[in-house]
């Protein structure tokens, strides 16, 4: 299994070293020194990481080979991608790897079935489930605890309490509120 774990930015300096845009939880692990990464696109690489050092809250890698700023520059915009087990679980036991999540079936604590996970979406904030209903549209569940109250990975299953509106049909909401509407203007 391939993840994603960083996106290398603009050169930093002229001794080769990139700035990274981290895209994984365990950065010390995927992106320490001597860490080999296949890259997209793939003529990049595979890329093997020789330093990585924090400068003003922003990581800065140097890859073997590349010991210029023509050089750093050339990789920029690359993704760098990590070879990982698919059994692999992150260490914390509420953590989990998007790929562990897609198409997991998203379900109500009364089993009503909402729909199945398509994509994760990264915000600041918080990650977002991207749902496809069964109708083919899509609902956007925020993966906070309060709201998915279980994640079962044997029978791919995601628990979620909703509250009121976050994935009521908007023509069921919209008609609901025109009823609504419709009875206080009565004859």
């Amino acid at each position: 299994m391939q993840l994603v774990v960083a996106r290398i930015g603009r050169a930093h300096g002229i001794k080769g070293e990139v700035t990274v845009e981290v895209r994984t939880d365990e950065p010390e692990l995927r992106l320490g020194p001597g860490a080999v990464l296949a890259t997209d696109p793939a003529s990049a690489g595979p890329l093997t990481i020789e330093t990585g050092r924090v400068h003003s809250g922003r990581l800065l890698l140097r890859f073997a080979g590349v010991q210029d700023r023509t050089g750093a520059e050339a990789l920029r915009n690359t993704l760098l991608i990590a070879d990982v087990d698919p059994d692999e679980r992150p260490e914390d036991e509420d953590e989990y790897y998007d790929h562990q999540l897609i198409d997991l079936d998203v379900v109500t604590a009364d089993g009503t079935e909402v729909g199945r996970i398509t994509e994760i979406s990264h915000l600041p904030t918080q990650d977002l489930f991207v749902v496809e209903r069964p109708d083919g549209s899509e609902v956007y569940v925020p993966f906070v605890s309060e709201i998915v109250t279980d994640i079962d990975l044997d029978a791919q299953r995601a628990v979620i309490d909703p509250p009121p509106g976050l994935i009521d049909d908007r023509a069921e909401v919209a008609s609901a509120r025109d009823a609504a509407e419709d009875e206080g203007h009565g004859a």
